[in-house]
């Protein structure tokens, strides 16, 4: 499991990698949100990387709803 941390804003940034921050479930700076580690995220981490920040959980994580 990732746990991504949005560090620095997507102002200024191409459009698309305002979108990736999106995908990701990134709004504000701040916002967190957990992943399953899979090839996609990973691109996705890796292209928005500078704005950031990536954490990996060793227990699965149950999302409340």
């Amino acid at each position: 499991m990732l746990k991504v941390t949005l560090k620095k804003s997507a102002i200024g940034y191409d459009k698309r990698q305002k979108a990736t921050v999106k995908a990701l479930g990134l709004g504000k700076i701040g916002s967190c949100a957990v992943h399953f580690e899979s090839d996609c995220i990973k691109g996705m981490i890796r292209k928005v990387g500078h704005l950031v920040e990536v954490e990996t959980l060793s227990d699965p994580v149950e999302v409340k709803q």
